[in-house]
This record gives C-alpha cells, structure tokens and sequence, in this order.
C-alpha cells in the first residue's frame, strides 16, 4: 500500500514512549553540551587562579556576577520561544510554530544587542556597585567590555539549541555548545598563557566560541525547517505571545544572579580571597550537576508536547522522572567530591579563606543543591504549563527573603557564614516550588487518560535526533489535526 506524502512539519515526538527515556536522553545530551561549556568556565578559572595574582581571580568572580545578569535575561527569552513553539508543535501546528519562532528570534537579537551593548557602557560603574575596586575593578571592566558586545552571538545560539530540543533533536543541540566549548578549550591556553593575554585573552576566547555557537545553531534550526524570515506584520503580536511566558520568565532568572550580587558583595567584605573561592565554587557546580541544569530546559519540550496534546497524566509523570534523576545525580556527586575535597582546592591553587570554602561546600553546603534542582524542575513545569509567575514569585522569594536575612545573618560569622546562609534559604523555597509544582499537575484537567487513534504528520526534513535512540518511537501516533495540508489522517512515520 502506497504511503501518502507527509507535510513538512515536524512530529511531536515526545507524545508517546518512555517518559523517563525521553527524559534521560534529552537531559543527558543537553548536560554534555552544558558540561563541556561549563568546563571550559571552570578551566579559564584554573587557568587565571594559576597565574598568582589574587586580583585576576576576584575580577573573574565580579564580571561573572554581570555576565549572569546578562545569561539570565537570554534563558528567559529562550523559555519564552520553547513553551510557545513547544505547544504548537505538540498541537500539530509546524507552520504556525514556525513563525512564532522567527518573530521571537528577531526580538531576541534586538534586546540582546541593546543589554550587550548597554552593558559595556556602564561596565565600570556597574561593577563598583558590586564591591569590585583597585586592581580587581580594572581587570573586570575591561573583560566585560570585550565580551559584552557580542551577547547577541550566545542569546541566538541558545534561541537555535532550544528549537532544536523544541523537536526532539536533543544530539544536534548537544553539538552546538559542544563545538563552542570545544572551540573556547583550545583557544584559552593559547591566549592566556601562550600570547600572555591573561583575562583579556579569555574574553576574546569566549567570543571566538559564541560566533561558532550561533552558527552552528542557525545551520541546524535551518535543517530542521524551525526558522524563516519573519513576517513583520506579526512579528508583534508573536512577541506578545512569547512575552506571556519570556517576561515572567526573565524576572525568574534574573532572581538567581540577583542573589548571587548579594553573596558576592558580602564576600567581598572578607577579601579577594574569599571572592575567588566563591567565584572558584560558582565555576565548579554548573560543571558537577551538569545533568541538573540541562533538566529545565530538557523537560519543558516535553511538557510542553504533552500539554498541547493533551496528554496532562504525562505531563505529572515527567515531573516524577525529572525529580527522580535529580535526587541521583546530586546524592553520587556529593559522595564524590566529599571524598576528593583536597584534590578540588589544589586544582584551583585556593589558599586561606578560598581553600576553607571549597572544603565547606564540598564537605557541607553542596547538599543545598538538590533543593535548588528542585526548584529548577518546579520552574520547567510551572513554565510550560501556564503558569509563569509562580517561577517568578519563587525564584525571587529565594534571591530575596531566601537570601538576604540568612546571608546577612552568615555574614557576621565570616565568609563560612554567609556561604551557609545561602544553602540554608535555598532549602526553603525549592521545598515549597516542588510542592506547588505537583499541586498544578494534579489539577490539570485531561479529557482522556488513553492516547488518541489519530496520527501526526512528519517532517521530510531528516533528523538526527533523540527519536533515533528510541526504537518505540518508530511509529508514533497522536491527534489529528485539522491543518493537515494532505487532509489525512494515516499519515505514518
């Protein structure tokens, strides 16, 4: 029998199988692109923290605090394209998903351009804000005027990667933060250490890396059909659409980096020694709990695709799952690094108070995390299913009230103290996020608990995805939709 030509839309691939498969591979591929990239940050840290000077390490712990303020508003943004194009594709809508993914993008580039640039401008003033001075305060203004700049090149790779993992190519996603991680790893001792460029030398590494992430990016959202040129008549109304979720979800993700000026403007009261042993922990964890971080943005296309289907039990069980991987990941981590402590504060050269805090977080305070992943999957599901501002109010009640009063109380028992202070309002919030998270799911209303007969359409666009790591997946049916260009409902994969 002769199969009938399938439209060119993308199937919505996580509306049948496994959950905790779809879950696994799409975490686990997204955390070895987040590890590389997150690796190299560790690594220019080493690098710096070898040169001797304790200022260059302070600096990297001030600039960061920036550069976070700056990732934060291109997460939010990025949240933003995935649950709106993520609802579409699971509805069936590739067209429709699309062009919401094109206005977005073109959006995106503009605000990325105006922070970035903005950014540079105020990078001197800004950073005294933040407690830098003398040496430290010269060395992080000049790093955030070179990379500053070009935020736009990172904001629209990671706009492209979440497409890509919007349609299940969790692989191809991988390899966008893989090539620029790897491109940054070879660059970095060439120009710290091999042309004596120092911080510097890092800063034009890392812009050498954000131009290949967007390219490569653009490469596969244009093999996958995600991108075209945007229709300017709509591009304001797609904004809004993905402004419901982007804004919400931006002021969300600024909470973390907001919280973490507070932490560093206290430990800067305590010296450049304990700066650098915090900025040498903030490199170190995204590293650690790699898996973790992926997890936010790896469970929302799946949540995404099963709330525009309808398939709301789904959407409690990849929460499940998503909890589930995090409990794991962050128990055999802590047993990990409790055991290699000595090694950990050699590898960062750390001395005095810097030492001391990377004993206290690998001995202690690294058990904080697994509220803090809890708080991220919260914030996955709280996203993707229509309800932003509960990510905003929580993640703020942690940068805030979760923060503040226990940092400032920590404070007056040295650097120990206000590290402490941090694990403990964290604790707090991610209890309260996750209870709250399950409370949506269970009240989610599904029409039906069994999948529907019907069949989605494919796109002819060759994937190399995380569908091929699924032998289940080779024939996947879901709801027809009424603007199949063919008019059939056996369309199969």
């Amino acid at each position: 029998m002769t199969r009938p030509h399938p439209p060119t839309r993308q199937k919505a691939c996580f509306i049948t199988g496994s959950i905790m498969r779809h879950v696994l591979v799409m975490a686990g591929t997204g955390a070895i692109g987040l590890m590389a990239v997150f690796a190299v940050d560790m690594l220019n840290m080493v690098y710096i923290a070898h040169l001797n000077q304790a200022a260059l390490t302070a600096a990297i712990g001030f600039a960061g605090a920036v550069t976070g303020l700056q990732i934060a508003v291109s997460i939010g943004l990025t949240i933003g394209v995935s649950a709106a194009v993520g609802r579409e594709i699971g509805a069936g809508r590739h067209e429709e998903a699309k062009q919401i993914a094109s206005s977005a993008l073109l959006v995106m580039f503009g605000l990325s351009c105006v922070l970035g640039i903005g950014t540079m401008l105020v990078a001197h003033p800004l950073l005294q804000l933040f407690g830098a001075q003398g040496d430290a305060l010269e060395y992080a203004t000049r790093y955030l005027q070179v990379v500053s700049p070009f935020l736009p090149l990172i904001c629209m790779g990671m706009g492209f990667s979440a497409l890509m993992r919007v349609v299940g190519d969790a692989k191809g996603s991988m390899h966008i933060t893989l090539l620029g991680a790897i491109t940054a790893a070879v660059l970095d001792p060439i120009m710290i250490f091999g042309l004596h460029e120092g911080l510097t030398g890092a800063a034009i590494s890392t812009v050498i890396s954000r131009l290949v992430v967007a390219l490569v990016g653009l490469m596969g959202a244009l093999r996958h059909d995600m991108v075209t040129w945007p229709t300017l008549s709509r591009v304001l109304a797609d904004a809004r659409h993905v402004g419901s979720v982007a804004t919400p979800a931006i002021l969300t993700n600024l909470a973390t980096p907001v919280g973490g000026v507070y932490v560093t403007e206290s430990m800067a009261r305590f010296g450049l020694e304990a700066v650098g042993g915090q900025a040498s922990i903030e490199r170190t964890v995204p590293v650690l709990f790699s898996l973790v971080f992926a997890l936010t943005g790896s469970v929302g296309p799946i949540m995404a695709q099963n709330m525009g289907a309808g398939f709301y039990p789904r959407v409690r069980e990849t929460l499940t799952a998503a909890l589930k991987l995090v409990m794991l990941s962050i128990g055999a981590t802590w047993l990990i690094l409790a055991v290699l402590q000595n090694y950990v504060v050699a590898v960062f050269n750390a001395q005095g108070d810097a030492a001391m805090l990377i004993h206290l977080f690998c001995s202690l305070t690294i058990g904080s995390y697994l509220f803090v992943g809890m708080l991220f999957v919260a914030n996955a599901a709280f996203n993707n299913l229509g309800y932003p501002l509960y990510s905003t109010a929580f993640n703020w009640g942690r940068a805030t009230l979760g923060t503040i009063p226990f940092v400032g109380i920590g404070q007056h028992y040295g650097p120990a103290g206000v590290q402490l202070g941090q694990a403990v309002g964290v604790v707090v919030f991610g209890t309260l996020a996750v209870f709250k998270a399950f409370q949506v799911t269970k009240n989610l209303k599904h029409p039906a608990n069994q999948p529907p007969t019907g069949t989605i359409a494919v796109s002819d666009v060759p994937t190399t995805s995380a569908e091929a790591a699924m032998a289940d997946l080779d024939e996947v049916t879901a709801p027809s939709t009424p603007d199949q260009t063919d008019g059939s409902t056996n369309t199969h994969v």
